[in-house]
């Protein structure tokens, strides 16, 4: 039990700090453009915890599942307003619902005076709305991208190294069951041979053994004859000699992969075999590895957004029904803190401590994947909502003035309220299907 709330922690902890990361990169930007800022949290409801240094408010509410800064501006003053009159609003989801939504007096009291008119979000220009509106989600992504950093090059990805897991007793046919009797068949050329699991394999008839693809490539091109295998054993070189023997085996893709027909039937080769499996660990690869990777998370996270509809009916389906919850679909924060949860607490054979950080460290950075995609989404209270009110204020100010006509000014966003309400009532609706999915079906890994 211990173990399993070390990992609700840790990836609360990491959520935490992702949210208030996001919120910097809204933040930075806005001061630097001379935005005025008069407020930093870290959650919603009532604040617990704050501080105030120059102009800005710096706290932590009750609920740490959010966060936000409140910019004074963010929308041009309504029609009716007192001239030069300054609003206050703020990039956080349920603070910006809250804020539009606000009586007519609480809405006086946020009023700034014209002395402040130069210091407004609508007063900056639209690259730098862009810039401090999309600040918070570049932030995730960075934050995603450091993260694949340290699980590619520091930590490892799955891999088969040349280290020796286990030795074949004998030759059998390359589509035989794993139970196959031995009796009868020829002795496999590796225990012939004298290799022993925990060897490493180091040199195979001359060639320099780095991967298990090199270990494959060496074997399955000596044909049949015999050839010298260096292996490390208790720390010390030593040389055996090996006959492969050419066999039929499967046909394996650039990948590494077992190639099948169309049919479904295991296509074979002649080539040369030893009888040796290497052993699975995690090894560290090349930074080069992150972008594809980041590119993959990207786009899975792009197709869940797209799909969501359909996604979140079959959660329904599963969490009201008999229906299984799919693995691949999308968790409220109630299923990813049990699946964090699982990870720490596993006693599972070969899943140690450092599968266990890779799994948290690839979580995390899933996280931070999904809140960067999902922001992006183009709809109040998301930061997209906010970007598009840019880019169509941009795109408005450029034919004003290729047609010579005044400035148009800037988009007021706030009569999109009645959209908003209803995007906002959505969320809350799947945010309850969620944590009730994950509570009565929830998914899990073990």
């Amino acid at each position: 039990m211990l173990l399993f709330a070390l990992g609700v922690l840790i990836i609360a902890l990491g959520l935490a700090l992702s949210i208030a990361l996001h919120e910097v990169g809204h933040l930075v930007p806005a001061k630097l453009f001379g935005v005025r800022v008069t407020q930093y949290m870290i959650g919603f409801g009532p604040t617990i915890l704050s501080r105030t240094r120059g102009e800005t408010e710096y706290g932590l509410k009750a609920f740490p599942l959010g966060g936000y800064i409140r910019m004074i501006g963010m929308f041009p003053p309504h029609r009716g307003d007192p001239e030069g009159t300054v609003r206050e609003d703020s990039t956080g989801l349920v603070q910006q619902l809250s804020s539009m939504s606000r009586e007519a007096k609480e809405y006086e009291s946020s009023l700034y005076g014209p002395e402040d008119a130069h210091r407004t979000f609508v007063a900056l220009s639209v690259p730098k709305k862009l810039v401090v509106m999309l600040g918070g989600p570049t932030m995730n992504l960075l934050i995603s991208l450091v993260l694949m950093l340290v699980l590619v090059s520091g930590i490892g990805l799955p891999a088969v190294t040349p280290t020796v897991q286990t030795v074949s007793e004998c030759v059998v046919p390359a589509d035989a069951p794993a139970d196959v009797s031995c009796e009868g068949r020829p002795e496999a050329p590796a225990l012939a041979a004298g290799i022993q699991p925990g060897d490493t394999l180091q040199v195979i008839d001359g060639h320099q053994i780095d991967t298990w693809a090199d270990v494959t490539e060496a074997i399955r091109g000596s044909g049949d004859r015999t050839v010298d295998v260096v292996v490390e054993r208790d720390g010390q070189p030593l040389t055996l000699q090996a006959t492969p023997i050419v066999d039929a085996r499967p046909v394996l893709d650039a990948e590494g992969s077992v190639v099948y027909a169309a049919d479904g039937t295991l296509l074979t080769e002649e080539v040369g075999f030893l009888g040796v499996s290497g052993t699975p660990d995690l090894v560290p690869q090349s930074p080069t590895e992150v972008p594809a990777m980041a590119w993959s998370a990207f786009t899975q996270t792009g197709r869940l957004i797209l799909t969501l509809p359909v996604r979140l009916y079959e959660v329904a389906q599963a969490a009201f029904g008999s229906a299984e919850r799919d693995p691949e679909g999308p968790l409220g924060v109630v299923g990813v803190s049990r699946l964090a949860g699982e990870v720490a607490a596993a006693d599972e054979p070969g899943f140690e401590l450092k599968e266990k950080t890779a799994t948290l460290v690839s979580m995390l950075a899933s996280l931070n994947m999904a809140l960067f995609v999902f922001n992006l989404v183009p709809l109040l209270p998301l930061d997209g909502g906010h970007v598009l009110g840019a880019l169509i204020e941009g795109v408005r100010r450029l034919i004003a003035r290729l047609r010579g006509r005044p400035d148009p000014g800037p988009v007021d966003m706030s009569r999109m309220l009645p959209l908003t309400n209803a995007v906002a009532i959505v969320f809350l609706l799947m945010t309850v299907l969620l944590l009730y999915a994950d509570i009565v079906k929830p998914i899990t890994l073990f």
